[in-house]
C-alpha cells in the first residue's frame, strides 16, 4: 500500500475515531494518543492492510481496544474516572450520589441488552455515529438499525422506570 492510499483509505476516518476515542476516554490527549497509536499499528501492518474487508469497522475496533487497554493501565487508575467529572460543585452531596447511581444502573442495564442492541445504543450515544455509519459498521439494513436502537431505548425507560 503506497503512502498516498494510506492518507485516502485511513486519514478519512481520523474524526470519527477520535470521537470513539474521546467517547469512551473522555479525555482530548489520550484521545489523540491512542490515535496516533492506531495509526503508527496501520502503517506499521500496511502491507497486510489490503485483506481487511471493512476498513472503518477494523481501525474502530482497534481504536475502542487500544482505549480499553488504556482504561486498565495504572497511569489510568489515578486518574478521576467519569462518575468523579460529572460532580458539580453547586450540587448537593444527595444529587452526585443520586447521578451516580443512576449511571451505574444504566450501565448496568446496557450490559443487560441484547448484544446488537447495546451495540447500536453505544454507536449512536458514545461514538456518535449516524444510522447510516451504524448500518455500515454492524452490517444492518436501515429499518432493523432503527428498530434495534428502538427497542434498546424503550427497553431502558422501561427498566429505569421501574
Amino acid at each position: 500500500m503506497t503512502a498516498e492510499s494510506f492518507k485516502q483509505r485511513y486519514f478519512s476516518l481520523h474524526s470519527r475515531l477520535y470521537r470513539v476515542a474521546f467517547a469512551i476516554l473522555k479525555n482530548e490527549d489520550d484521545a489523540a494518543d491512542v490515535l496516533q497509536d492506531a495509526y503508527c499499528k496501520l502503517w506499521d501492518s500496511r502491507e497486510q492492510l489490503h485483506t481487511v474487508g471493512h476498513p472503518e469497522a477494523f481501525c474502530i475496533t482497534m481504536v475502542k481496544r487500544l482505549c480499553l487497554d488504556l482504561l486498565r493501565s495504572p497511569k489510568s487508575a489515578q486518574k478521576s474516572t467519569v462518575e468523579d467529572a460529572l460532580i458539580i460543585d453547586d450540587q448537593t452531596p444527595g444529587e452526585v450520589l443520586e447521578q451516580k447511581e443512576m449511571l451505574g444502573r444504566v450501565r448496568m442495564l446496557m450490559q443487560r441488552l441484547p448484544e446488537k442492541q447495546r451495540r447500536v445504543l453505544e454507536l449512536r450515544g458514545y461514538a456518535d455515529c449516524s444510522l447510516e455509519e451504524i448500518e455500515r459498521i454492524m452490517g444492518e439494513t436501515a429499518a432493523n438499525v432503527r428498530v434495534l436502537l428502538s427497542r434498546a431505548r424503550n427497553t431502558l425507560r422501561m427498566k429505569i422506570t421501574n
